[in-house]
């Protein structure tokens, strides 16, 4: 079983989908690197992208075109500049000249050089896609075929080893939910302690902290940004922001902040009642997602469509549980999160073209109801239990976004698992894990059960539920 690190789980990257933006984008830089060991890159004079599967009927409007041409211009992720998004597609469009890995001029017209195969599944995984390297005479000199299978994550055609995997031995090697509450009983740990001795294999300890807290920033400016832009998401539905909104009557004028920090200062000093913690709670996930919408910069948490639950029930911690924002909290949070998320994708999927949104939302809303319950004094059984309460509700969600966009319904599921986190958390801190009639494991190997009795229309197409009923709508009007 493939050992992964908090990191490989939560990773900075661009909206607005980890499956069909961040990994294509990762799998383009791969194609890069490739092209240099196999000695063809001074040779190759035209590049040609296939995709195949949810990646090609989606990929569209979830940006796969933009990513991989991204990826190909030798661009990254967590650094590149936001403008630059638009601006590079722009210029190859106009010009028809990709500089490949940010070095070398190579023809590519985005209308030809760009395929969508729609009607065409690969066998190993709803989202493929093939890269294919040609010399100046039309010769092929190097072609892969890589499989985004969620999360950022990717794979290639002759492997189903992840491209990131780290071959370590671990203190505490963990395969599912068993593994882990074992290792936390024969110890004496929690969660976080067992996930902190393990990450020290790939990292000190102090950059694991760093690199962490700065997760937690990037995830607050998205929270901040989200809540602070209003008008409409790019893609042609025509879909409002709301965050503003809500922060805007929640607020009702009367914060006085100028950045991010003092910002979520000044929420932690309102004291809601229920209706308007609602409120606040459902404006931190919508602002992150609206800014995956909108091609921002947010954490894959496990993936781009769930990325505003985990920062939205951390900002709920953070300012309305009376926890201060100290940084070992932050970092256990994150920790515990990651590793809940890590039994996921080892036991079933977390890509939403393979189990539809139950592998997205119901994960992401597992990972933040489990590290929530350590931080409110549960133990390591009651994290479990939250994260299984938190799935077990999700089983069965289907992935159907409207027009190929992550709008509708995605940025709603994200207030929504993040309050049905918060609900699972409170229940598991209230019960006796002894009494539980479904362990973590059961829902997880139930929820792989799920994905694959789920029809493919259902699995990030845009081909069924409401992607079609409102497409007919919108057709109509």
């Amino acid at each position: 079983m493939e050992r992964i690190s908090v990191f490989d789980m939560l990773k900075i990257g661009i909206g607005p989908s980890s499956s069909h933006t961040l990994g294509p984008w990762r799998a383009a830089q791969a194609f890069c690197k490739e092209l240099k060991e196999e000695d063809v890159y001074s040779s190759t004079d035209r590049i040609l992208v296939q995709l195949y599967g949810s990646l090609s009927l989606t990929g569209e409007g979830h940006g796969t075109d933009l990513a991989i041409v991204m990826g190909l211009s030798g661009t990254d992720p967590v650094t590149v500049e936001l403008e630059k998004i638009n601006s590079i597609p722009f210029d190859l469009k106009r010009n028809q000249v990709l500089w490949l890995a940010g070095e070398k001029q190579v023809s590519f017209d985005f209308d030809t050089d760009i395929q969508f195969h729609n009607d065409q599944f690969l066998p190993f995984h709803s989202n493929g896609m093939r890269l294919s390297s040609y010399s100046e005479g039309g010769t092929l000199l190097y072609e892969t075929t890589y499989y985004s299978i969620g999360g950022g994550f990717f794979v290639t055609e002759d492997s189903d080893v992840n491209t990131l995997k780290k071959e370590v031995e671990l203190p505490y090697p963990i395969d599912s939910a068993d593994d882990l509450i074992n290792h936390c009983t024969l110890n004496g740990l929690q969660i976080s302690d067992v996930v902190a001795a393990n990450e020290k294999v790939w990292r000190s300890e102090e950059d694991s902290k760093l690199g962490l807290l700065r997760i937690w920033d990037v995830m607050l400016e998205s929270v901040y940004k989200g809540c602070h832009t209003a008008g409409e998401l790019p893609g042609g539905l025509g879909v409002k922001r709301r965050a503003f909104n809500i922060f805007r009557k929640l607020s009702a004028g009367k914060f006085v902040y100028s950045n991010k920090h003092e910002w979520l200062a000044e929420v932690s000093r309102v004291d809601p009642n229920f209706q308007d913690l609602v409120k606040w709670i459902s404006a931190f996930a919508m602002a992150v997602n609206e800014e995956n919408a909108n091609f921002g910069r947010i954490v894959t948490a496990p993936t781009n469509g769930s990325a505003g639950v985990i920062p939205a029930v951390l900002a709920y911690l953070i300012a309305f549980c009376g926890h201060s924002k100290d940084s070992d909290g932050i970092v256990r949070f994150l920790m515990t999160a990651a590793e809940i998320g890590s039994i996921f994708k080892k036991g079933a999927t977390i890509s939403a073209a393979m189990g539809g949104c139950q592998a997205e939302i119901g994960v992401s809303s597992a990972m933040a109801a489990g590290a929530l319950t350590e931080a409110l004094g549960g133990s390591p059984e009651q994290c479990l239990m939250a994260a299984e309460i938190a799935m077990e509700h999700h089983l069965g969600l289907t992935c159907d976004p409207v027009g190929g966009l992550v709008q509708v319904p995605c940025i709603e599921r994200n207030s929504m698992g993040a309050m049905k986190a918060i609900t699972a958390c409170n229940l598991a801190l209230e019960s006796d894990p002894k009494n539980a009639k479904v362990s973590l494991d059961k829902v997880v190997n139930t929820m792989f059960e799920t994905a694959k009795d789920m029809h493919i229309k259902y699995k990030e197409t845009s081909q069924g539920g409401l992607a079609v009923q409102v497409a007919a709508h919108l057709s109509e009007c």
